[in-house]
């Protein structure tokens, strides 16, 4: 049975057609199979067999160059479906992808990798496979890939990164241990990780113009410039810097192999926001600045940028880890672990920021701002940060800092009350 596709072929001008054969037909019922498929062709319903039959590889590639994505994106992107998904389905024609091979793929991959990366793989596989549906004209009637809501088999627990109680004394450990491996600018540096919650990313670009006494008075946009001053510096003054950047490494999207370039690009998802400070430590910042005329708030130990150091092997895990004492050119006393944090992500840091301002009190709001999020929901919508907010959270920041180094609001420096 031949039926009419209602295309036309660009270069002959002739209509496509499509056909198939069943030897278990009778000839009214090819007839009707074949007005079945002209029937899907006048409701948009119809997938060509030719349509199809593009290999998944070529999708992808296809797919990848159209997606609106951010560099870094885009590049996670590309290595996951090069390091396993193509390599499993690259010569696969999309409609001979089968929800039986997919959930067979699935089990295997949990059975090796962790279950954050087979997550992963999973979600770039969906959307592969629902925007092959979704095209026009159509690659594939339905995706194979099962919604989540449809679970079938034995219920399994996702598997969260375990977390733990990070006492202040913790942090500030810390701070003393990166004073010596990294001397004042660590020791600032760990401090301010520690009261702002603020991502790697963003440490690494925090310009010294977007520092206080610089900021906002440094700004260069004058509607918020203008807006901050009167907020921040007005009849209460609150010490604040501003998260305008991050400094990351930006890869080409068209030479995903190449290296990438450092570049200052937006926080992620945009979150670039203004952040209250403690009194003490809008102090050390002011006392880094003095110390240094480097752009970058904390330079490497070399002066550079610390994006292009290997931060995780020469800062970040002899301070969490400890050390031996050196002697020599690069003496150094022996450093203790810190056992909160031995072996682990410095972003765990990050984490311990919500719940150290969530047991005082300070709205949630305020606090999923301060990071860098958005509160779903109506509340979402309807709430909004105020000035008092803001005065909560450097008061309790500067009454913890206070309590773990034992002083009193009197033997403090005047730039630090």
């Amino acid at each position: 049975m031949k039926w009419d596709t209602g295309r036309i072929n660009p270069e002959t001008g002739k209509k496509i057609y499509d056909f198939k054969s069943d030897t278990q037909w009778t000839e009214q019922e090819a007839k009707e199979y074949g007005l079945d498929r002209e029937a899907d062709v006048r409701s948009g319903r119809y997938i060509a067999r030719a349509d199809g039959k593009i290999l998944f590889k070529d999708w992808a590639a296809l797919w990848l160059k159209s997606v609106d994505l951010d560099p870094s994106s885009h590049h996670t992107y590309h290595k996951k479906l090069r390091a396993q998904i193509l390599p499993e389905w690259g010569e696969t024609p999309l409609n001979e992808i089968t929800t039986l091979g997919y959930q067979a793929w699935m089990r295997r991959l949990r059975g090796k990798i962790s279950a954050g990366y087979v997550r992963d793989l999973r979600i770039i596989f969906g959307m592969l496979m629902d925007d092959a549906v979704a095209h026009r004209p159509p690659l594939l009637f339905e995706s194979p890939v099962p919604k989540e809501n449809r679970r079938r088999g034995r219920y399994v627990r996702p598997v969260r990164e375990e977390k733990e109680t990070v006492p202040t004394s913790d942090l500030h450990q810390l701070a003393e241990n990166a004073l010596h491996v990294w001397g004042f600018t660590g020791y600032v540096f760990m401090l301010t990780k520690a009261y702002t919650g603020m991502r790697l990313g963003e440490m690494f670009g925090l310009r010294r113009e977007f520092v206080g006494p610089n900021w906002p008075e440094s700004d260069p946009d004058r509607k918020r410039r203008e807006k901050s001053l009167q907020r921040y510096c007005g009849k209460y003054p609150l010490p604040v810097i501003r998260v305008q950047w991050q400094h990351k490494y930006v890869i080409d999207p068209d030479r995903p192999d190449e290296d990438g370039v450092p570049t200052l690009a937006l926080p992620k998802y945009g979150s670039e926001r203004s952040l209250v400070i403690p009194p003490f430590l809008a102090a050390l910042h002011e006392e880094l600045l003095a110390s240094h005329d480097s752009e970058w708030l904390f330079p490497a130990m070399g002066g550079g940028p610390l994006v292009s150091t290997d931060f995780n092997t020469y800062y970040w895990k002899p301070i969490r880890d400890g050390s031996d004492a050196r002697v020599g050119r690069y003496e150094r006393q022996e450093l203790l672990a810190v056992e909160t944090f031995k072996g682990r992500r410095i972003h765990l840091i990050r984490h311990a920021h919500s719940p150290h301002l969530e047991e005082v009190g300070v709205p949630a709001v305020a606090i999923e701002e301060r990071l860098g999020h958005i509160l779903q929901g109506v509340r979402g919508v309807y709430s909004d940060v105020t000035p008092e907010m803001e005065r909560k959270i450097v008061s309790v920041l500067q009454e913890r800092w206070v309590r773990e180094e034992g002083l009193s609001p009197t033997r403090l420096p005047f730039g630090a009350r």
